[in-house]
């Protein structure tokens, strides 16, 4: 059962457009650089992510938003609690980003 991990992002306002582009590609890029543990090959499904476009006025200062897919919660545990390109990112992240928010469902799973 895929799941679906949603990560949005609020720059502070002292990261450059270079910075935040930086950031937004490094972030993109870790379906490819997260590498399962047991078969060295990608596990991310897919990520795709964009900036804020919305007229409602409600982001409360999130400004990109970005969608993961895994195939199962033991993927998605790894990447969150262990992958290295992920913690690394996280990290690296830290200098720009104001506030973060995330939020994980099953398709189809109330």
């Amino acid at each position: 059962m895929a799941i679906i991990h949603i990560i949005l992002f609020q720059f502070k306002d002292t990261a450059s457009a270079k910075e935040i582009q930086d950031a937004v590609n490094r972030m993109l890029a870790l379906q490819t650089t997260c590498l399962h543990p047991t078969t060295n090959k990608p596990y991310v499904n897919a990520i795709i992510g964009g900036k804020d476009i919305s007229s409602e006025g409600r982001q409360n200062g999130i400004t990109h938003a970005f969608i993961a897919e895994f195939e199962n919660a033991v993927d998605r545990q790894y990447y969150m609690g262990t992958d290295p390109a992920h913690k690394e990112f996280v990290e690296s992240a830290k200098s720009v980003l104001e506030k973060v928010q995330v939020v994980d469902f099953v398709p189809g799973m109330f």
